[in-house]
């Protein structure tokens, strides 16, 4: 497997990807956008990309615009959102699924988009952060009831960006919609040492989710 480097253009700027094909034809593409405090070289987005094509996927993973010039503090949500359907337009397979999700605030604005319309197969939604720990009570839950592709949660038991329970009533609220649990897991993916388990444990019990659900939608 190698990497192919893209260049996707949202607007005037311009922002990076990386695709990392299958030997042969993809059987499913899968969109990745790191949380807001990361970039095209997140941790776990590499690991996914060394993940999915073993199993015959696509991975592209890229960076919004703030990113890109090197910025802290995120793009506005239009922004955020024409990046992300910038990114879809450019990247659409001519076959087999695609898939868009992400990390956090990745997968947020990637939800935010599909509840608006962009046609996609699948929606994985990694740590989403349904009650920020700023404002708990103004849940980011508005739009989700509206999205009818099949969409997967992956949320850990310590995350403090959910109020216990309150992922499970929303997937309930929506029409096509699955929770996992990450036993111990808080919302960087890390757990205790005590646990027995590592960050990375974590990472493949999510990677093992999403290829058993991807299968079945």
């Amino acid at each position: 497997m190698s990497d192919d480097k893209l260049e996707i253009q949202v607007g005037e700027k311009a922002v990076s990807a990386i695709r990392t094909p299958p030997e042969g034809d993809a059987r499913f593409t899968f969109v990745y956008a790191p949380g807001a405090g990361s970039n095209i070289n997140d941790p776990f987005g590499e690991y996914l990309s060394s993940r999915l094509p073993n199993a015959g996927g696509s991975m592209v993973r890229f960076q919004f615009p703030y990113m890109e010039a090197g910025k802290r503090g995120p793009d506005r949500a239009p922004l955020l959102e024409e990046t992300w359907r910038a990114v879809i337009d450019k990247v659409r397979p001519s076959s087999g699924k695609l898939v868009v999700g992400g990390r956090s605030m990745g997968g947020r604005i990637a939800s935010r988009v599909v509840a608006q319309g962009t046609r996609v197969d699948g929606l994985a939604l990694l740590a989403y952060p349904l009650n920020p720990p700023r404002t708990p009570a103004t849940p980011r839950n508005g739009h989700l009831p509206d999205i009818s592709a099949p969409t997967l949660f992956c949320s850990g038991t310590r995350d403090n960006f959910v109020a216990p329970g309150s992922l499970a009533v929303v997937v309930d609220e929506m029409p096509n919609a699955v929770l996992h649990e990450l036993d111990g897991a808080d919302h960087g993916f890390a757990v205790l040492k005590s646990s027995g388990r590592a960050r990375e444990d974590v990472w493949q019990e999510v990677a093992d989710v999403m290829l058993h659900w991807v299968e079945a939608i």
